[in-house]
C-alpha cells in the first residue's frame, strides 16, 4: 500500500511518516507540505502537491485553513485519505460531504487517534442519557492552531445527538466575555492552552446532588500512533465514502 502524508513538517505528519516507515505492509512514497522542505526516513518533503499523486491512501494533518483546499486536489487524484487535522465541526462536515460526494476514493475524518479518547467519548455519550448538564475541559499545548479541539467538538456533538436540550439556564452574568466557555451544540467548552501540555480532557456530568467526570491525558504523541495505522488500514474498505471516527473500525 503506498502512503504519502501531507503536512509532513508538523509534529503530528513527521510522527506519522516516520511510524508509517516502519511498517512491513506500507510503503511511504511521498511527503508534502506547503512552506516546509525536510527530510524524513530519508524521504525528501516536497513543496510541490502533486508529489502524492499515485498515493493509495494520503495521510492529512495540513493547518485547518488549509485543509478543505487540500482535500479537494486528493479527492481528484483518486486517493483515499485519513484526515487527522482539526476543528471538523458539524459545519465542515457537511461541506467535506458535499465536496467529497461518492469520491473517486473514501474519506476518514478522525477526531482523536488515541484509542483511549475514543472510548473516553463514547463513554461520555452513554453518561449524557442520565445527567442533563454536560461541561467540557480541554487542554493542549499552545501551538495548536485552532481551539476548541476536534475531539471536545465531537465529544459535544455526540453528547447533543442523546441528551437533548439542556434543562437548566446558567444565572451566572459573564463579566468577561468568554468565561462561561464557547457554546457548542448546547454543550459548554472551556479551551486551555500553555506549554508542558499534550493533549487532556474532562468531561463533567452534573445531576441533582452529584457530579461524574471522565478524564482522558495523554502523556505521549506515540499513543496516537495504533489508531492512525489502523485508519490507515481501513480506509479504502469502509463502506461509506465519508466516515467519522474510529468507533466502527473499533467496534464499539
Amino acid at each position: 500500500m503506498k502512503i504519502g502524508v501531507s503536512g509532513a513538517s508538523g509534529r503530528m505528519g513527521s510522527l506519522a511518516a516516520a511510524t508509517i516507515d516502519e511498517q512491513e505492509d506500507l510503503h511511504l512514497i511521498a511527503l508534502y507540505d506547503a512552506h516546509t522542505v525536510g527530510n524524513i526516513a530519508g524521504l525528501s518533503i516536497s513543496q510541490d502537491a502533486g508529489s502524492l499523486d499515485g498515493c493509495d491512501v494520503i495521510v492529512e494533518f495540513s493547518r485547518p485553513d488549509v485543509v478543505m483546499e487540500n482535500l479537494a486536489r486528493w479527492r481528484s487524484f483518486g486517493a483515499n485519505v485519513v484526515v487527522g487535522t482539526s476543528g471538523f465541526d458539524t459545519q465542515r462536515l457537511v461541506a467535506l460531504d458535499e465536496l467529497w460526494g461518492n469520491g473517486p476514493g473514501n474519506c476518514l475524518v478522525v477526531p482523536n487517534f488515541s484509542i483511549g479518547a475514543v472510548l473516553m467519548m463514547k463513554l461520555a455519550e452513554k453518561a449524557a442519557r442520565h445527567f442533563p448538564v454536560a461541561e467540557i475541559i480541554e487542554k493542549h499545548h499552545d501551538a495548536k492552531a485552532d481551539a476548541p479541539s476536534g475531539t471536545a467538538i465531537a465529544t459535544a456533538r455526540a453528547i447533543a445527538s442523546v441528551a437533548g436540550e439542556p434543562v437548566r439556564e446558567v444565572d451566572s452574568e459573564e463579566l468577561y466575555e468568554g468565561a462561561l466557555g464557547a457554546d457548542v451544540e448546547s454543550v459548554r467548552i472551556h479551551s486551555v492552552r500553555m506549554p508542558g501540555v499534550v493533549a487532556h480532557q474532562d468531561v463533567i456530568f452534573g445531576g441533582s446532588g452529584e457530579t461524574l467526570t471522565i478524564s482522558h491525558d495523554t502523556t505521549d504523541r506515540s499513543s496516537f500512533m495504533p489508531g492512525l495505522l489502523l485508519a490507515v488500514r481501513s480506509v479504502g474498505a469502509q463502506k461509506e465514502t465519508l466516515s467519522v471516527g474510529l468507533d466502527r473500525l473499533l467496534r464499539i
